[in-house]
């Protein structure tokens, strides 16, 4: 082989050690979780903790008409951040209820009762499409002496979908089990995270229907709050609203605030605190209040 040919072959084995490089996944760095208190987890392009400097949240005291919930879930975060037992929790009900708004709040609410920032309680939001990763999630956080909430927001399951089972192994039933230091909020409209179709065709086409609904249904059971949330009426809707015009010096005639409120209501079909939150959105607009 003369030498001309072997620097050809080199050449070209170079170019391919080039592209291989260029086909090999990022390495993912090492995580951190100083420098904020809440984070997004991201698979693409590889598993990641992304920060988030300013959480969109609302006030614990602007929450109105769900103080029982308000409660529970405050005293289980509060618990779990000075490192005492806390459970799992599943909020679920009527939508626009403050359900994510409260997991939010109560998270700023327990941090603001800490003397060290450093040890400040983590909150980690994870995507419905992500939760076949948890496990990841679960090692790498494992690892840490951080506190951290996991968050799924509006979690649930729809008829052909498997992930439910990678979240009931994380949450109870694997072999290392859930890590001391991580919690997991999800909120939902299902009571059972399925939908009710699906777990009638269950029933109706298994050859053990019983066995194989309670399999399904199981999953919530891995939460050890059930946190119910329910529609809310006339009076709840009109306190959420009031304490919004108070909270953001909204100068408006008390009558004319109820009229108002109420129109918007029927309007829309329905009370709620989202409902709520856009009528103030309409309202500081109009009077030209920056909210914030």
């Amino acid at each position: 082989m003369s030498s001309n040919e072997l620097k050809s072959i080199v050449k070209s084995l170079k170019k391919i050690h080039k592209v291989l490089e260029r086909a090999v996944p990022e390495k993912a760095p090492k995580p951190r979780l100083d420098g904020a208190d809440g984070f997004v987890w991201h698979t693409e392009p590889y598993p990641h903790l992304a920060p988030v400097k300013h959480i969109n949240r609302v006030d614990l005291g602007l929450l109105k008409g769900i103080d029982r919930n308000r409660d529970m879930v405050l005293e289980n975060t509060r618990r779990f951040a000075n490192g005492f037992p806390a459970n799992n929790a599943l909020l679920w009900g009527a939508r626009g209820m403050g359900k994510s708004s409260l997991v939010k709040a109560a998270h700023a609410t327990v941090n603001a009762e800490k003397d060290d920032d450093e040890k400040n309680l983590k909150l980690i939001e994870i995507s419905r499409e992500d939760i076949e990763s948890l496990p990841i999630l679960m090692n790498i956080l494992r690892e840490r002496e951080e506190c951290c909430i996991l968050f799924c927001d509006d979690l649930s399951f729809d008829s052909g979908e498997n992930a439910y089972k990678s979240l009931k192994a994380v949450l109870d039933g694997g072999i290392e089990g859930r890590p001391t230091n991580v919690l997991f909020y999800a909120t939902s409209n299902r009571r059972h995270l399925m939908p009710r179709d699906m777990i009638e065709n269950e029933r109706s086409t298994s050859i053990n229907p019983s066995e194989s609904v309670q399999e399904k249904v199981s999953l919530s059971d891995r939460f050890g709050l059930w946190i119910g949330f329910h529609n809310c009426s006339q009076d709840d809707y009109l306190s959420m609203v009031n304490g919004y015009v108070v909270e953001y010096h909204i100068q408006i005639d008390a009558d004319e605030l109820r009229a108002s409120a109420l129109e918007w209501a029927m309007t829309r079909g329905s009370r709620s605190g989202r409902v709520a939150w856009q009528f103030i959105q309409d309202l500081a607009g109009q009077k030209g209040v920056v909210l914030g």
